[in-house]
């Protein structure tokens, strides 16, 4: 299971005094037991889940970094930027753009979406066929851009 391997890895992290990679898993731990713990009843989240907290707290670490590059916080952006890389090693490879416009159109496709008053069935079909490999972001362009045009 994903939290066995974050809760793993962070021990192993702290034997070897790697204060970058104990920190960031030690934040990413947290998020999920959060998430557990978030609603009516504490419950064990999957793995699915845990992929889902864990691309959030990569993409807050990538805005993050843009923000502090932009003010100038060159230190701290190339931290958030490595805390993201940490976490990177947990999440599925991300889609190309050939690949994400490629299994957008066939989950269109399959579902019979076109036009922008579908945009709400297309994400949700398009979110289900990507399966986190693409942020939500990209994925919305892409259904965008393809009921745009047909």
């Amino acid at each position: 299971m994903l939290k066995e391997r974050l809760e793993s890895d962070l021990h192993e992290a702290m034997k070897a005094r790697d204060e970058l990679v104990t920190s960031t898993l030690r934040m990413a731990i947290t998020a999920v037991r959060n998430a557990e713990v978030a609603g009516k009843a504490a419950r064990e989240l999957s793995d699915e889940e845990i992929l889902s907290v864990l691309t959030k707290e990569a993409k807050k670490r990538r805005e993050a970094a843009e923000a502090f590059a932009g003010a100038g916080r060159e230190a701290q952006a190339a931290k958030e930027r490595a805390e993201e890389e940490v976490l990177a090693a947990y999440l599925p490879a991300q889609l190309s753009d050939e690949d994400l416009a490629g299994i957008v159109r066939d989950a269109l496709a399959a579902a019979g979406l076109s036009g922008m008053a579908s945009m709400g069935q297309a994400m949700k079909a398009a979110q289900a066929a990507v399966a986190g490999r693409a942020e939500g972001g990209r994925v919305a362009a892409e259904v965008r851009a393809q009921l745009a045009k047909g």
